[in-house]
Parts: C-alpha cells; sequence; structure tokens
C-alpha cells in the first residue's frame, strides 16, 4: 500500500534547492517525489520570473538525479512575513510496522493536461479539460468518492502578447487581451474545472460568460495558480483513502472571508489534537465586494500594489497567527475558488504512528 510523506524545506532563493538535495541525502528517492509546491517571493504577477526559475532550477536538480521532474507548482509572492519554502509531497510503498491500524491516510494523486489552445484559455474548453485531468489525478490517488477529495491543487498558464498573437494570426480570438486579466480568467476556469470533477457544479451550467462573473458558482476544494511559465496544466489531488497508509491526514475549511479564522480552527480541531502541523495550503483573495467583516477595504483600490499581493500578505498574517508559523502556502486570487473574499484552507498534520503510541 503506498504512503505519503510532506516537509516543508526553507529557500534562501528562487534557486535554492539545496534543502530537497539534502533530504535526497538523507534517503528520500527522487523518484518517489510526486510534487512540490513552492512560495518565491516575485510579485505574483505576469511578469513573475521567480516561478520560472524555481521551476527551471528543480527540472535541473532532478535531471541530475536521472528522474523525470514531478509536478512543480510555483506560486509567486511572499508579502508580508510569508516565508519563502517548498512543500515537498512523496509517496512510497508502506511499511508494515510504520502503518496506522488500518485509517485513513493521505492519499497523493497527479497529473498534466494536454496543451491549452490559446483561444481557450478562461472559456468552457478550459473547464472540461481541467475537469478531465482532475479525475485523471483522482485515479492517480486511487481517491473515487469527491467526498474523500479535500484539496486541488492547479497550476495553469496565462495569456502574454506573444500567445495571443500566435492565437490571432490562426485566426482565432482570446478572452481577453490584458494578460493579468487573463491570469484570473485561467484561475476561474481551472477551478471550475475541479468543481464539475468532484461533482459541485453540473457541466452543463458551465459557458463562456460565467467565467469570472457567476462567483456563487466555486469549489469548495480548488486552489488554482496562474504562471507564464507552463501551457498546460499540472494537477494535485490531496485525500484521505484507506487504501493509503501513514501517519499523514488532512482536513479542509472554507474560509467564508479573509478573517473567519472559526472556519479554520474547527478544521484543526477535526484533526488530532497531539498531532504534528505538516502543512497548511491556502487561497486568498480581497473580497470584491469592498468590505471584510463589515468594514471597507482598500485592497481594490490601490494603483500601486495588485489586489491579490494585499490579500496574501493580509491572509497569510491571519493564518500565521492562528498556526503560529510563517512557511505557509498562501496564493493570490481565488476566482470561483470558494465564496467571494474568501476560500479553502486545507491542513495536513502528522498522527502518532502505532509504534510511537506503543513505545
Amino acid at each position: 500500500m503506498p504512503r505519503a510523506s510532506v516537509w516543508r524545506v526553507p529557500a534562501s532563493g528562487p534557486a535554492d534547492v539545496s534543502g530537497v538535495e539534502a533530504l535526497f541525502a538523507a534517503g528520500l528517492k527522487p523518484e518517489a517525489v510526486v510534487a512540490i509546491l513552492g512560495k518565491t517571493e516575485g510579485n505574483g504577477c505576469v511578469n513573475d520570473f521567480t516561478r520560472g526559475y524555481a521551476t527551471a532550477s528543480f527540472e535541473a536538480l532532478f535531471a541530475r538525479h536521472h528522474v523525470k521532474a514531478p509536478c512543480l507548482v510555483m506560486s509567486g509572492g511572499t508579502e508580508g512575513a510569508l516565508s519563502p519554502h517548498w512543500t515537498v509531497f512523496a509517496r512510497e510503498d508502506a511499511k508494515e510496522t510504520a502503518d496506522t491500524s488500518g485509517e485513513a491516510a493521505l492519499a497523493i494523486g497527479a497529473t498534466r493536461t494536454p496543451h491549452l489552445p490559446f483561444h481557450h484559455l478562461g472559456r468552457r474548453e478550459q473547464v472540461l479539460m481541467v475537469a478531465e485531468g482532475v479525475r485523471a489525478a483522482m485515479a492517480d490517488a486511487g481517491v473515487d468518492d469527491p467526498k474523500d477529495v479535500h484539496f486541488v491543487q492547479i497550476k495553469c498558464p496565462l495569456l502574454t502578447l506573444a500567445r495571443i498573437a500566435e492565437a490571432e494570426m490562426s485566426g482565432e480570438t482570446v478572452a481577453t487581451r490584458d494578460t493579468l486579466k487573463s491570469m484570473g480568467l485561467s484561475r476561474g476556469a481551472s477551478a471550475l474545472g475541479v468543481a464539475v470533477a468532484l461533482g459541485e457544479i453540473d457541466a452543463s451550467d458551465m459557458t463562456d460568460d460565467v467565467i469570472g462573473s457567476r462567483l456563487d458558482l466555486f469549489s469548495r476544494c480548488a486552489s488554482t495558480s496562474a504562471g507564464v511559465e507552463l501551457t498546460d496544466h499540472e494537477i494535485i489531488v490531496l485525500g484521505m483513502s484507506k487504501a493509503w497508509r501513514g501517519p499523514l491526514a488532512i482536513d479542509h475549511a472554507v474560509m467564508a472571508n479573509a478573517i473567519d479564522t472559526a472556519s479554520v480552527r474547527a478544521a484543526r480541531a477535526r484533526l488530532p489534537d497531539t498531532a504534528r502541523l505538516a502543512a497548511v495550503l491556502a487561497k486568498a483573495e480581497p473580497d470584491p465586494s469592498g468590505m471584510v467583516g463589515g468594514q471597507r477595504h482598500t485592497m481594490l483600490d490601490d494603483s500601486d500594489i495588485a489586489g491579490t499581493r494585499h490579500a496574501r500578505a493580509f491572509v497569510g498574517g491571519v493564518l500565521a497567527g492562528v498556526f503560529g508559523m510563517t512557511d505557509l502556502y498562501v496564493s493570490g486570487g481565488a476566482e470561483h475558488q470558494g465564496p467571494p473574499g474568501g476560500g479553502p484552507v486545507a491542513i495536513i498534520v502528522e498522527r502518532e504512528t502505532v509504534l510511537e503510541q506503543e513505545s
């Protein structure tokens, strides 16, 4: 039976893969790594090349070990006190001595979609492509019931002027010529793809015009991040399965707004009190209503700093206060990812193993 492992590794910069190299030296097999989620210190916008720099650095690391790189999901932006870091997900065959009495355990699945034609970005075709990919990642994880899925992380593409020109030279039109807006449309379409795959929304309700506008349509498990460094989708499914072994467990909350710590604390309370915190993964966005907790916010009125950057810093601070840590994976831009102004938060913990309980 498979067993999942998760590590949080600090990074001194987007090219610093030394901490993951140290994991390999300590015995982690490079081929066992399923995915690496990174928080890099760029601006998180269209021209954030720290994501591509980090991706290339990890591709080179795995190439040195003669292994194809796993899913590499780099999320730019560590505003406020968020710490640049990598979250490494691996799976190996479980050792019977480390099992947890047949309890359900963290399950991990991953896949990549085909290249997304640029004129499909932000449109129904992207939703359906992602939905198919999520189903494939669930199958890879061995998770059959959507209710057992707690977090779906997706890295999706965005539009650049060169990509727009390529589409238009082929006689196609794109959903937007605003490259920054394309990030939101891609994130939103990808999130709706998760919702379709998990049965949260019916595929028949998906039309081009609902993407980015019908914010009442959302997934409670989706986390999507757009980047210039790819033209397909990297999809990672995290859930619970009795077919997996090991001490790791996951649960999730859906924040109603950026200060909804009650939902997060309730999710943490559903996990064992004595369990060690392994990772926290979250989405953040400025509430489009312009209000948080009944008070006006100015995140969307700032012409100097993108609202997603404000939101990452704000929600990162809120969650750091809850969990007492700053190496949190907080990704900005939560279109169709939880209710407007809110977003999903996944909590992964390491429970005591049977051997530890008996010792």
